[in-house]
């Protein structure tokens, strides 16, 4: 406990430091490197699996022409051996594989938006090597279509695939890579399709997670009967007794910081700057909005706050009713403004410090006063005619702390504060010591005497209206209350698996909120204990899953926790910590099991009652990216970053587990497959853009004729990649752009989720490029995975490291209803712009 609690005292005094420009450039060069090399050994891995394809077809065809006409003979050895080569050369898969293993493995295709995008010049310049290596493959004829020449031309019939035009087939190219998708047969004319948009929406239903963890003074309770908090993008107003919520979603990227008027109705919110898909930074602000109505009463400062406004940096001023809004921004410098609410005009400015700052508030009697704290620090500010004057606190003889953390005003307008020493610090103004210092000495502000309260850091103070004192502790996870003499009157530890207390907000005279650094808030008092009613992953997600047939979802993350949710009741069913993190998962379509891929090539298999590992298994060393039960339940597909699909046979209602094969054919590694209706075929996606098909039950086969897999009916439609789903991809698009998809049940519409905080909803199928699609924001991290429940009622998708799971609701189109695939991809929805997000 002391190891993670100590990290996270580090996370909270760190959390507003960006990492150096610098080391951000590298990386970026490091993947366009990464990306060129895995592109390349794919283009050079596909290449000679074509020669070898080659090679085994010419025997056949010499025969075949030698048989029709014996003069063509010579013609064919000419085309046959150009460089004197023989025809008995062979290339064996595994000799491929072995040669490109280690590069393709060691890619990333994976993005994470809050990092700078590429430069221009990177991105141009990479672009154009990848389509020099995709035109290695294109630029001679292939010695395959040269033999169908001649053998057309002695009056043979080709191959089926030789005999479709070039209209039977859509290319698309990612990266200056070519990928062929084939026209199913059911659409007569590709040219006349409508793409348009969707006739169902979504409508935000419910978010899941707090921002705790690095995050301080971000839980408030209103008179209205809710607790005011934010995660990601969204600022969540959660009635703590009727269980309901309400979001205000104004906010373009992730949220910083919260403070409440003193009318108790408005509150104001800032946010980071983030970057737009491009890489350029974007403008950050102030909304100060109506809790009641959700309604924005102003933005403040647009484009003032350099990197955003920091953790913890907003204050209205309350001596004068809240006439005042100060704010310290992300700069470097930690800029401290104070704004004119009224006219929403900058009143006066001022650098503050290099090193962090945690905490800004007004003096509740002389709104001229104004406190900031932070690393090793305590400043007491003076704003007179728009000029500031500093003081700094003075620890005199009294060791100084590495972090002050907060800080809070008593009922005579003492100032105390909380430091990562465990203390508590009152502080007093000094007359000038003209004895010591001369004439010229100033007043100052010193410690009285030092109270220590806590083991480890005091990350939060609150002040009752009794004039009593709340303190909350880190290493010892303690709530103390303190007598208005700072005397110590009761005292509560809240349970471990919470973490250490971050904020504290009190609902009545016994009754708190408390928000916690595992990302979790309490509600509870000293008397009767505490118990969760917000909680949320820790770090970055990736797996995502929906039971079969109940209102079931399940999670997994870098924390190494695996959560069920329940979207009908909104609250956790259970959670449970594995040896490794979570990176994909699947239910068995019996609804009594879920398999979890876990990042070092081990899966296992969790019963949803008793939540024990029923059965586990090991596929490699490297990480596992997709679980994929079939639709009848009797096979189970693993996806690896081996570059291998490792098929089990599945027994028992998916309690028992033995190997049936393996798929061996891709050069990159696997990042999404889908079954057959029929149970009897996998389709499959790499992080080379490849798309290969699978015959499961003929032995795990590789189908080398993928136009005979046109027409093949999807279980379900999870590959970003394929003809149902060209409209999905922008132009320009770099490959790593969508990270998920997921076909509705009813297969009427296709939610995506994308690397630039947003989920899409197009019409299903949509084959055209440039599909319109309705635009959905509330993440403030690339969105990883996106799913429907089992009756389409609702859409889950999950943010990476925003750590939070939003809950969106299906509307319109009649959602829930099944349908069979029409054979024209027109819809006759009519779209109209997304509904205000409040």
């Amino acid at each position: 406990m002391d190891s993670s609690t100590n990290s996270l005292d580090d996370v909270s005094a760190d959390g507003s430091t960006d990492y150096p420009d610098r080391n951000s450039t590298m990386e970026v060069r490091l993947q366009a490197q990464e990306d060129e090399i895995t592109l390349l050994k794919s283009s050079l891995a596909d290449a000679l699996r074509r020669i070898r394809v080659h090679d085994q077809l010419l025997p056949l065809l010499k025969q075949q022409l030698i048989a029709v006409n014996p003069s063509a003979a010579r013609v064919l050895n000419q085309v046959s051996y150009p460089d004197g080569c023989t025809s008995g050369r062979k290339l064996s898969t595994s000799s491929i594989n072995d040669g490109f293993h280690h590069a393709a493995a060691a890619a990333r295709v994976r993005r994470n938006s809050e990092k700078l995008g590429n430069p221009e010049r990177q991105r141009k310049r990479l672009d154009k090597k990848a389509a020099s290596s995709a035109n290695l493959l294109t630029r001679s004829p292939s010695l395959e279509n040269r033999a169908k020449e001649l053998i057309a031309s002695a009056g043979l019939p080709g191959s089926r695939r030789g005999t479709y035009s070039q209209e039977q087939s859509i290319k698309m190219f990612i990266r200056g890579r070519p990928i062929t998708m084939y026209v199913p047969s059911n659409i007569q004319n590709y040219d006349n399709l409508k793409m348009e948009l969707p006739s169902e929406r979504l409508e935000l239903d419910w978010v899941y997670g707090y921002r705790g963890r690095d995050c301080r003074a971000n839980l408030f309770f209103l008179p209205s009967g809710e607790a005011v908090y934010f995660i990601a993008c969204v600022i969540v107003l959660y009635h703590i007794n009727n269980r309901t919520q309400r979001h205000y979603r104004k906010h373009t990227d992730s949220v910083r910081c919260l403070a409440v008027h003193p009318d108790k109705v408005r509150v104001a919110s800032g946010q980071t700057a983030g970057v737009d898909k491009d890489g350029k930074p974007m403008q950050a602000c102030v909304h100060i909005w109506d809790s009641t109505t959700l309604v924005t009463l102003q933005q403040i400062g647009l484009g003032n706050f350099q990197r955003g406004v920091g953790m913890g940096s907003l204050a209205f001023s309350i001596g004068d009713s809240g006439a005042f809004l100060s704010v310290i921004d992300d700069s470097n410098e930690h800029i401290l403004s104070v704004w004119d609410c009224t006219k929403g005009t900058k009143y006066a400015e001022i650098k503050t410090t290099n090193e962090a700052v945690f905490a800004v508030d007004f003096n509740p009697s002389d709104s001229t006063n104004i406190i900031t704290c932070g690393k090793s620090h305590v400043y007491f500010w003076t704003l007179t005619a728009g000029q500031f004057t500093k003081k700094q606190g003075i620890f005199g003889k009294y060791k100084k702390p590495k972090f002050i953390h907060c800080f809070v005003f008593s009922l005579t307008g003492d100032v105390l504060t909380g430091d990562s020493e465990g203390n508590i610090l009152p502080w007093a103004k000094s007359a000038a010591d003209t004895k010591t210092l001369g004439k010229g000495a100033k007043e100052t502000y010193q410690i009285v005497r030092p109270i220590k309260a806590h083991e480890g850091s005091v990350f939060t103070l609150c002040m009752l209206e009794s004039g009593a004192l709340l303190s909350g502790g880190g290493k010892d996870r303690k709530i103390i209350r303190w007598s208005a003499d700072l005397a110590p009157e009761r005292e509560v530890e809240i349970p471990e698996k919470f973490g250490a207390v971050r904020t504290v907000a009190v609902v009545n005279d016994e009754e708190l909120l408390v928000g916690t650094t595992r990302n979790a808030i309490l509600r509870g008092s000293f008397s009767n204990g505490f118990v969760a009613i917000v909680q949320g992953h820790l770090d970055e997600m990736w797996g995502l899953a929906t039971h079969p047939s109940q209102d079931l979802f399940l999670s997994c993350s870098h924390d190494r926790q695996v959560c069920l949710w329940n979207t009908e009741e909104h609250n956790l069913d259970w959670c449970i910590t594995l040896e490794e993190y979570g990176l994909c998962a699947d239910f068995c379509p019996s609804g009594s099991v879920v398999s979890v891929g876990l990042s070092t090539g081990r899966w296992v298999v969790l019963d949803l009652e008793t939540k024990e590992v029923i059965s586990e298994s090991i596929d490699g060393n490297e990480q596992l990216s997709v679980m994929r039960y079939s639709p009848d339940g009797r096979f189970l597909a693993v996806g690896s970053h081996d570059n291998f699909i490792y098929i089990y046979s599945v027994t028992e209602s998916g309690r028992r587990y033995s190997r049936f094969g393996r798929c061996n054919g891709h050069s990159s590694f696997i990042t999404h497959l889908d079954w057959s209706k029929d149970g009897g075929y996998i389709v499959s996606n790499s992080g080379d853009y490849e798309i290969l098909y699978w015959d499961i039950a003929g032995g795990c086969k590789l189908l080398r004729n993928r136009f005979e897999s046109k027409d093949r009916e999807w279980a379900s439609f999870t590959c970003v990649l394929g003809f149902h789903v060209i409209g999905v991809w922008l132009e320009g698009s770099d490959g790593t752009d969508i990270n998920a998809l997921c076909r509705s049940h009813n297969e009427k519409i296709v939610a995506v989720a994308d690397d630039f905080c947003k989920v899409h909803l197009f019409q299903y199928p949509c084959p055209k490029p440039k599909a319109p699609s309705h635009k959905y924001e509330g993440h403030g991290s690339h969105v990883t995975n996106v799913c429907f429940t089992h009756n389409d009622s609702h859409l889950l998708s999950i943010g990476g490291k925003d750590t939070c799971i939003l809950q969106w609701k299906v509307t319109g189109g009649g959602a829930g209803e099944s349908r069979e695939v029409p054979a024209s991809v027109s819809s006759t929805s009519t779209g109209s712009p997304e509904p205000p997000a409040t």
